[in-house]
């Protein structure tokens, strides 16, 4: 008996030494969507009161781990029941990536001045509650989230599948990665959006003076243009993101301008240009399905 209690902590330890190791793998493998992750989500949890900030952040966070609990299951009844599914729900997501960055990108070089429904919507937006506000926002980086989730977690388990580990090890291995993608991508945005805030706490500890008030300084001044830069790293995010997903996982696509692939920077190139693409088609669908919705409504 005394054995045979013996011979299941040696398997619960192997299984866990198996877990570790391929953990490790897949965090390496995730490591490029997690960049993106972070980019995308630092910006989105920018623009708030400082004493909003964390409850902000919070509240994203949750939502992530809720995505999480959402996702996992489902992708993995797919993989058992029909995984080329998968498939097909990273290509949407990809559109809807490619879609937010290249608006983004339109509306940035094509600004033009409202005409006066267009004013008045915007002033109706205006009048809209600070909470009302935070909550679409808040509502919008989850939505993002969601998409960006569903890509770590197929990638995390794509890298299980293929070392052909057991059933156990891959939900274990792919909800792992998941949490760590969670707590590491908003821990580090927690610390991006209170850089002022220490800074403020350095300059008056140090009565404004030596190199701790220096630092304060530099954090108080570096805040915006870090969330500056980040806006426009996190656009490029999302339509790498989504060029990635077109490249890999759509057929006829993964062998356009297949002789790029040899090159880290034409393959990035590659997969901007798919982004754009996509992006760019979602937006014409979208806005002529704006279009016709408008038209019914009229009639």
């Amino acid at each position: 008996m005394a054995s045979g209690f013996f011979a299941i902590l040696d398997d619960i330890a192997a299984l866990m030494d198996d877990v570790a190791v391929t953990s490790k793998i897949a965090t390496q493998k995730t490591a490029g969507i997690l960049g993106d992750d972070l980019a995308v989500n630092a910006e989105k949890a920018t623009g708030f009161l400082s004493s909003r900030e964390i409850p902000v952040l919070w509240a994203i966070t949750k939502g992530s781990f809720i995505n999480k609990l959402i996702i996992l299951p489902i992708v993995f009844l797919l993989n058992w029941l029909y995984a080329p599914a998968i498939n097909y729900v990273l290509i949407l997501g990809g559109l809807y990536l490619s879609f937010e960055g290249v608006e983004k990108i339109i509306e940035f070089l094509f600004h033009r001045d409202k005409e006066g429904h267009e004013v008045v919507e915007e002033i109706e937006e205006d009048e809209k509650s600070p909470e009302d506000i935070e909550k679409a926002k808040v509502k919008s980086a989850i939505t993002t989230d969601f998409i960006l989730s569903i890509e770590i977690v197929i990638i995390a388990l794509g890298t299980v599948l293929e070392e052909s580990h057991p059933f156990i090890t891959q939900i274990l291995v792919t909800s792992l990665v998941a949490f760590i993608a969670t707590v590491g991508v908003y821990g580090i945005v927690a610390l991006i959006v209170r850089m002022d805030d220490a800074g403020f706490k350095l300059i008056k500890k140090s009565n404004d003076k030596g190199f701790f008030g220096k630092l304060g300084h530099l954090l108080v001044k570096a805040l915006p243009i870090v969330i500056k830069a980040l806006g426009v790293i996190g656009t490029i995010a999302l339509i790498m993101v989504a060029g990635g997903i077109f490249a890999h996982r759509v057929e006829f696509l993964h062998h356009f301008l297949e002789s790029w692939s040899s090159n880290e920077i034409l393959t990035i190139l590659k997969e901007i240009i798919l982004g754009l693409a996509g992006g760019l088609i979602a937006v014409a669908l979208f806005t002529v399905g704006k279009g016709a919705v408008s038209l019914v409504k009229k009639k």
